[in-house]
């Protein structure tokens, strides 16, 4: 689905993400885990959009897609989201994944004067669509809720559902876990399941929820000083005497054994 070449992000002298190369299967949930400052939300940005490589190429489904836009990114399917939600915060949960779907109706002012009536028809199927999402995610009751009072937790499933409102093929989702509690981190983590097992989803996964990483991912890509230190199943990177030092330093690999988490 993506693959990564070579890819540099360069602030200054400063080199966020140095040489990375890397591939997202088709069908997969990959994670993409490293200590903090590794360069793993630069290099989301770079691949959705949000910044320009400094060098490298993206390709999605052998396309080059180096340096487009988010909004072509989100035409083409390619969707992330954020460590810190970023809702509509005076808008309803309903309202916030009706506005999702691009090229509305209503969106045009002469819609809004002589086509009344398509752009009604066109709201009841973006709220009755809105409806199955928000079942599908077992939020169905805070349809009415604004959601700027909606938790942080409940905030990451209204994202997830943004993604559900339009033909999304892969999702990055950047610390989809923080801040949330344990019972939304579970159901979060089934939604994503279930998307990738039902839907065909393709997801990228930064986390540091190394049991919510295990649970979902295979593959685990490792980044440390903006390079990909290693790749494999959750269980042969955390016995990794390279990621462990990432993570840890030089000579805590005993406490790793002693049962701390990375």
């Amino acid at each position: 689905m993506i693959v990564v070449e070579d890819l540099h992000k360069h602030f200054g002298g400063f080199r966020a993400v140095d040489g990375a190369s890397l591939k997202i299967a088709t069908g997969s949930i990959t994670g993409l885990i490293g200590p903090n400052g590794a360069g793993k939300t630069t290099l989301f940005n770079c691949i959705a959009g949000r910044l320009r490589p400094t060098s490298g190429r993206v390709t999605m489904q052998g396309e080059d897609i180096t340096g487009l836009p988010p909004h072509e990114l989100f035409r083409k399917g390619l969707l992330r989201t954020f460590q810190i939600a970023h809702e509509f915060a005076s808008l309803t949960v309903r309202e916030n994944l009706m506005v999702v779907p691009a090229r509305q109706s209503g969106e045009t002012l002469w819609n809004a004067w002589f086509a009344r009536g398509r752009i009604a028809a066109e709201e009841r199927a973006l709220a009755a669509k809105a409806d199955a999402v928000l079942e599908f995610l077992t939020i169905a009751h805070l349809a009415e809720e604004r959601a700027g009072n909606l938790s942080g937790g409940q905030k990451k499933l209204l994202e997830l559902g943004r993604t559900m409102m339009v033909d999304a093929k892969v999702v990055f989702l950047d610390e989809v876990g923080a801040g949330v509690n344990r019972t939304l981190l579970n159901t979060i983590a089934d939604a994503i399941v279930r998307l990738n097992r039902e839907r065909g989803y393709t997801f990228c996964v930064i986390e540091h929820d190394m049991d919510f990483i295990a649970r979902l991912c295979d593959p685990v890509i490792v980044m440390a000083e903006g390079k990909v230190l290693a790749e494999g199943p959750a269980d042969a990177i955390m016995r990794n005497e390279a990621v462990i030092e990432a993570y840890l330093g030089t000579g805590l690999k005993n406490k790793v054994k002693a049962g701390v988490a990375l």
